[in-house]
């Protein structure tokens, strides 16, 4: 019975270490996709060229109300850390089409890069993502740092985006 009481309290602790770890880890889990993507203006964008800089990508789509009230937060968040050094880029998701994804990017005077995903190869590469809206808060050392389906918490990316930029002039 004593050893096997040693054993569990070896492993809780271990168990605990790696996971406190992984949450307190300031570049966070794994690496980002190194993805290129169709802009909408036409223009191919590497994900790899960004390294350095965050990158705060977000899957949406047009029929998406979630999506859609979340892009003045974007807006705003390119605003103030855009000069900064943060890469705002909007996903679109491969079944919403172009000509839908241009209007509602003129009608909410959207201020960062929107990509069109029209083979669904950044979804894929980024796990599979289907669910709108999706985010994920990429490290300057190209390591996702958070990830969220729905709902961000601005706060925590703005923490973020504080220690990894350099402070205002």
């Amino acid at each position: 019975m004593k050893k096997r009481d040693v054993f569990i309290g070896i492993f809780v602790l271990a168990l605990t270490g790696a996971l406190l770890a992984l949450w307190l880890a300031p570049e966070g889990g794994r690496t980002a996709p190194q993805v290129e993507m169709e802009t909408l203006d036409g223009s191919t964008l590497h994900l790899a060229d960004l390294q350095g800089q965050p990158v705060l990508l977000t899957f949406w789509a047009t029929t998406c109300p979630s999506c859609v009230e979340e892009i003045p937060h974007f807006n705003q968040l390119k605003a103030e850390y855009g000069e900064r050094g943060l890469q705002v880029i909007g996903v679109a998701m491969h079944y919403d089409p172009p000509a839908q994804v241009a209007e509602m990017v003129r009608r909410r005077n959207v201020n960062y890069t929107v990509a069109l995903d029209r083979d669904d190869q950044v979804a894929s590469a980024f796990g599979n993502v289907q669910l709108t809206p999706t985010t994920f808060l990429i490290s300057p050392r190209g390591r996702i740092a958070y990830q969220k389906m729905g709902d961000l918490d601005w706060e925590r990316v703005e923490k973020h985006l504080d220690r990894w930029l350099p402070a205002r002039s």
